[in-house]
């Protein structure tokens, strides 16, 4: 039985637990151990090459004439290894940068103009240009440059519309005032409307490994056709009520949603109430210019006897409304990830959302069937029984029973 070691399984425990400067020195050693030819031998079992070898052993033979070596503290001698690509080539780092400069997007000239400008397409132009370099290396020298993968920021708004603040500080001057006499104030809007069905819904969830929901691969309306939930945000109360509609996002409906709203949750918590304040955006199914909203609004404040004032949002500013980043972002979180299947479902889900800040919502199905094109007549609209405000009036006014008239 032959007593040599198994280089095999000797270097099978020590490659990976050696660095570079201490593998040299030891299959060096290993090697000059051996008789003639084990540098061959060596080299095989430790997976390197001959010529690191006979470097291990040149070092071997420098360290035991120098009676005074000490330990060296780098892997490599000084000017060791290949050198930086930025160093063999003087002009990569100006060409590369001149690709990529955000200024250069506009210019016809740039050769990325009307492409993605991906790792593998800025190497592709860089290898026209002359230059040697993968796009492994690319991204290392753009981080090194100060480059990083950004999506766009929305930090623009566009020229916003005359008193905008002023309408603003509207609002908020007419909520503190209701506040203060213990008046509802309530925001309102239609929220983005949803497939029915087992489709994709944007978000993740927690599931077992590989066991994700298998939804449908095209998102197009089936018979189940799309679900409008349209929100009714009380802002002192931090409730409310979500109608979801399997209709038509009409000014009908939205102030049939108002409507249950009342019904349900706001005549309970303010059975005193005299009037109702309203913020609403300026476009759709409650815009300013919309008709058919103010002349539901009449019929609501008929049947309950109650003063409606109503401010909209300026052009453009829609996401200041309240019940955008109080209520309906907070349904987003609850359903994110989940196949909104049914109507059923999607109304379940939304009663469920809750926040640490105490956020209930009350939610309910509406099974009517709202017609599009309805148009109000200049006489039926000199009905109302409206008073403008004084300062934009178009923006703010105030709806009376007809009664009062």
């Amino acid at each position: 039985m032959s007593n040599a070691p198994d280089l095999n399984k000797f270097f099978g425990f020590l490659n990976d637990r050696l660095d570079e400067r201490t593998r040299r020195l030891v299959v060096a050693a290993a090697a000059k151990s051996m008789p003639h030819g084990g540098a061959k031998e060596v080299a095989k079992a430790a997976g390197v090459s001959r010529s690191m070898i006979h470097s291990g052993i040149k070092e071997l033979e420098l360290c035991g004439k120098e009676a005074d070596a000490k330990p060296l503290v780098r892997q490599r001698r000084a000017g060791a290894g290949r050198r930086l690509l930025t160093d063999r080539d003087a002009t990569l780092v100006n060409d590369l940068d001149r690709l990529v400069k955000p200024y250069e997007r506009g210019t016809p000239e740039s050769c990325l103009r009307w492409t993605c400008r991906s790792l593998r397409n800025i190497c592709a132009e860089l290898c026209k240009m002359g230059h040697s370099i993968s796009y492994v290396s690319v991204g290392k020298l753009l981080e090194q440059l100060g480059y990083t993968l950004q999506s766009n920021k929305k930090s623009h708004e566009r020229a916003g519309a005359p008193d905008r603040d002023a309408q603003f500080q509207h609002i908020h001057d007419a909520a503190e005032a209701f506040f203060d006499e213990g008046q509802p104030v309530i925001s309102v809007d239609a929220k983005k409307k949803e497939l029915v069905g087992n489709f994709k819904n944007n978000g993740r969830e927690y599931l077992p490994k590989g066991k994700a929901t298998q939804v449908e691969v095209y998102d197009f309306v089936n018979e189940n056709g799309r679900a409008t939930p349209y929100g009714v945000y009380d802002i002192a109360a931090n409730e409310g009520f979500v109608n979801v509609g399997i209709s038509h996002d009409t000014a009908r409906f939205a102030v049939d949603s108002i409507r249950r709203w009342w019904e349900t949750m706001g005549c309970k918590r303010y059975p005193d109430a005299r009037a109702v304040y309203i913020n609403a955006d300026g476009g759709g199914s409650n815009g300013s210019r919309n008709r058919l909203w103010k002349v539901e609004l009449q019929k609501f404040s008929n049947d309950y006897g109650l003063h409606i004032h109503v401010s909209h949002f300026p052009p453009g500013t829609s996401k200041w409304n309240k019940i955008e980043h109080r209520m309906f972002s907070f349904i987003s979180m609850n359903w994110r990830g989940k196949p909104l299947t049914s109507v059923e479902i999607i109304v379940n889900l939304i009663a469920a959302t809750t926040t640490k800040a105490g956020l209930k919502i009350m939610a309910g199905k509406s099974a009517l069937v709202y017609e599009t094109g309805e148009k109000i007549s200049d006489v039926k609209l000199g009905e109302i029984n409206i008073k403008p405000h004084g300062f934009h009036p178009e923006w703010n006014y105030l709806i009376m029973p007809q009664a009062d008239r």
